[in-house]
């Protein structure tokens, strides 16, 4: 029998087997992001993770069978002023458009790079404005938000009077009293009390704006927690009977909801109170899922301290270590510490990260992938274990390991090591290439002539045959003058681009 999934829950603070609601349509919803800049490091750790954790998904209960959606908030205060530092000398809305449009599309090539899946939704906050405005209407009828000077907002103590609602603050176990103290609260006249936190609000001129809900003349856009609300239910809920338009509560919760542990108050909370009190549900997700912080080299990451450093800086210049690194040492270099613990992102983790590649590539040559290591699938079934998953790729890389394999429960003679390693590598997205397509984006990405180096590598395997051993040195100090390492080994030589 296979390994049953775990999941760590920040609503329960504890670990338990995953059990769908639906196991024909496992449903996952992880925040997006806001598009105004370039993403950073930290804004990949969360991409990553929940890719592991969509394609463990998909190999538990079958690739057409989970839905995974995440969001890209295209309407926030941060993309105007973007807009407007940017293109002075345009109307806002077409700056605005601009801005999303580059900024979406470097999103996509970075995390492309670091060989994440695309969700199978990725809905945009301004394609579900109606949505928004329909939560909106439902709150403010259920006595739980309010109309004041053009804004609507959501009270957190009427929520706590709501019969069967779930008490605001249970996921961040915080009191409303902990939450204030510790919260940076926008300070308004309109509001009745400091917690009440903003649904929607009036457009400043030429902003983006909609029709407003709840009879309000002004146009206005909606708050950042009301999207994710709504977009979640747009894509996880209503195909499945669920959604905007069902009143049944036991309809309107799906499986998992991911995100930065950053955003468990109060971005996850919020959503929870809107969702929950829209449509009467005792939860807005089953389990909840907070990928830990990340600092840089030791310290916080800060455009003060100048250690802000974004995936397109890793992957396309010499900002950080005085070098480029492929997306693939990033993802390594990521999945090496434990989703739910800190992680500090050092020049020294990646290079070690590049090593491991090189040697794994070596073992793996042009295999194409075998069966997947059941000690991989139970490490990553326990929580996404991923530092124990790479423990066992280690192993399964090491020319000793060859012989006899499990695999379930059947013992199959001769499962070659390298493609078990290959195919318990793709399970956390890597090694996806053969060995020769790595050395060709290396080859692209330098500038090098394949022709150029294979002729150089040859001429110095002559050499080593003849054992003239100084040409062979000075053939290798030629290569390595135009990026390329040679690796000698009693199966021969082979070369990679140095990265």
């Amino acid at each position: 029998m296979p390994t049953p999934l775990r999941l760590y829950n920040t609503l329960t603070r504890s670990k338990a087997e995953f059990e769908p609601i639906d196991a024909r349509a496992v449903r996952m919803y992880v925040c997006g992001p806001t598009v105004y800049d370039f993403a950073h490091i930290g804004n990949a750790r969360p991409v990553i993770v929940f890719d592991v954790l969509f394609r463990l998904l998909r190999r538990l209960y079958g690739a057409d069978h989970v839905v995974y959606a995440r969001n890209v908030t295209d309407v926030d205060d941060k993309i105007n002023a973007r807009a407007a530092r940017d293109f002075p000398d345009l109307p806002l809305n077409a700056a605005i458009a601009r801005v999303t449009k580059a900024t979406s599309d470097q999103f996509h090539a970075d995390v492309a790079a670091l060989g994440c899946l695309p969700p199978t939704h990725e809905p945009r906050a301004t394609a579900h404005i109606d949505e928004m405005k329909a939560l909106i209407e439902r709150l403010a009828a259920r006595g739980v938000a309010y109309v004041a000077e053009d804004h609507v907002l959501f009270s957190p103590s009427a929520m706590d009077a709501l019969p069967g609602a779930p008490r605001y603050g249970s996921l961040a176990r915080r009191s409303l009293d902990e939450m204030l103290a510790g919260a940076r609260v926008d300070v308004a006249p309109y509001k009745r009390d400091p917690m009440d936190f903003v649904l929607w609000k009036p457009s400043k001129p030429n902003e983006p704006s909609w029709p407003s809900p709840c009879g309000i003349a002004t146009a206005g856009r909606p708050g950042w927690h009301i999207e994710c609300s709504a977009m979640s239910m747009a894509e996880l809920l209503a195909p499945f009977g669920g959604g905007l338009a069902c009143d049944d509560p036991a309809k309107n919760v799906f499986d998992i909801h991911g995100g930065g542990v950053d955003l468990v108050f109060p971005h996850h909370e919020n959503e929870i109170a809107q969702s929950c009190c829209a449509f009467g549900a005792p939860r807005m997700a089953n389990v909840w899922m907070h990928n830990g912080f990340l600092q840089v080299e030791g310290e916080k990451m800060s455009k003060s301290l100048g250690n802000f450093v974004t995936i397109n800086d890793l992957l396309r210049t010499e900002a950080f270590g005085g070098r480029s690194w492929s997306g693939e040492a990033l993802r390594l270099a990521m999945l090496r510490t434990h989703y739910r613990q800190p992680i500090d992102w050092t020049a020294k983790a990646l290079e070690e990260a590049e090593g491991t590649l090189d040697r794994w590539y070596d073992a793996i040559g042009e295999v194409e992938p075998g069966e997947v290591a059941p000690s991989v699938e139970e490490a990553l079934s326990d929580d996404l274990n991923t530092p124990a998953a790479l423990a066992e790729l280690h192993r399964l890389a090491h020319p000793a390991v060859a012989g006899l394999m499990t695999v379930g429960d059947t013992l199959v003679g001769q499962q070659p090591a390298p493609a078990m390693l290959k195919a318990s590598a793709n399970l956390l997205g890597l090694l996806t290439q053969k060995r020769s397509e790595r050395q060709a984006a290396g080859l692209a990405a330098t500038a090098v002539d394949r022709g150029e180096v294979e002729r150089l590598v040859a001429a110095r395997t002559a050499a080593r045959l003849a054992k003239n051993w100084a040409e062979s040195d000075r053939l290798r100090d030629a290569l390595a003058e135009i990026g390329v390492v040679v690796k000698d080994s009693k199966d021969g030589t082979t070369w990679e681009i140095k990265r």
